[in-house]
């Protein structure tokens, strides 16, 4: 798939998009590109790793609520409620933000942000996008009786619980995983679009794994469904698709231009990766690919127009160009399903 950048009535760049679509047998869907060189899925195993959390027990030890279980699944954009439901985890698990170990930086909601500066806060690692992850971990991490403080170590119970789930809903073997750092300090993964589609096909099916993990999927799914905005944030393209998807989509985007959906109204998963880890290329691209695959509908993609096909703006706000999938790779795409 070819995402093109216009500028007037000349395309200026091109994103190439890796993309693939399989039920939960494993059925093909949609191939486009390389599907099999392993990509590490960073923010986009989320989900997974939260289910992980769920699995072991951390819901009915902690008593977390839905919303706070969303933000276990997120790359929020530290929105107060994000950093409230991050803070609620941890004093439910008897720590504070000192125990997080993901970095600080600003919120990437410019109001808040601004609201920070403005007032002389300095941001703290509540406001870093991956701090529900973190406070995740550290619960997985406590319900499994280990050591918190070590809880970024490749080899601590955390990360070996969080590897061996993945594991299981990718039909993959972890100990051929490439490991590497993640942004914020813990173990990333890579792993080919095929298996990453047949993990969101689970996600959304919640069929070909175990009972337990469907359970645990589940519960992840329904919170990341019913609170969509602390997934993402306000008007955020993964927060805005679940909503818009009214129930038939959970997805959660990754660093470096990667992309995972549930379609769970039309029972496959879907994976994406631009080559060039340019971000912009993933909307246009998620919202095509789900709208060959009929997942979204044409009023469905209507309101998804700022992110499936965004205007290019001057500084003076004037629009000059595009960001949209190219006719032809749309009718690829339409032609691979199966």
């Amino acid at each position: 798939m070819i995402v093109q950048v216009t500028r007037g009535h000349r395309v200026e760049s091109e994103h190439h998009v890796d993309a693939c679509a399989l039920d939960a047998r494993g059925e093909v869907v949609l191939a486009d590109g390389d599907i099999d060189t392993p990509v590490y899925l960073r923010s986009a195993a989320k989900p997974f790793i939260a289910a992980a959390a769920i699995a072991a027990g951390v819901r009915e030890r902690y008593g977390l609520e839905p919303h706070e279980i969303a933000v276990m699944a997120a790359s929020h954009f530290g929105q107060p409620f994000h950093v409230d439901a991050v803070g609620s985890i941890l004093r439910k698990i008897g720590l504070d933000a000192t125990a997080l170990q993901c970095g600080t930086h600003l919120p990437y909601d410019e109001a808040s942000a601004h609201a920070l500066i403005r007032s002389g806060t300095a941001p703290s690692p509540l406001h870093n996008n991956c701090s529900g992850k973190h406070a995740g971990i550290l619960a997985l991490a406590l319900a499994l009786g280990a050591d918190p403080s070590g809880y970024l170590r490749l080899d601590h119970p955390a990360q070996q619980a969080i590897l061996a789930f993945c594991a299981r809903l990718h039909g993959d073997d972890a100990a051929t995983w490439p490991i590497a750092v993640d942004g914020c300090g813990i173990p990333v993964y890579a792993t080919s679009l095929r298996r990453a589609a047949l993990a969101f096909a689970r996600l959304a099916t919640l069929e070909g794994c175990s009972e337990r993990d469907a359970a645990s999927l589940e519960i992840v799914r329904e919170a990341m469904l019913a609170y969509p905005d602390y997934v993402a944030g306000t008007g955020q393209l993964d927060s805005v698709l679940m909503r818009v998807g009214a129930g038939k989509v959970a997805c959660k985007a990754g660093a470096e231009g990667v992309h995972g959906v549930a379609a769970i109204g039309r029972g496959f998963g879907y994976a994406s990766k631009v080559r060039d880890g340019t971000g912009r290329a993933r909307g246009p691209s998620t919202v095509a690919a789900l709208r060959a695959l009929g997942t979204l509908d044409p009023g469905q993609a209507t309101e998804l127009a700022p992110f499936g096909a965004p205007i290019v703006y001057n500084r003076a706000g004037r629009e000059v160009g595009r960001v949209r999938v190219a006719d032809v790779a749309i009718e690829q795409a339409s032609q691979r399903i199966v």
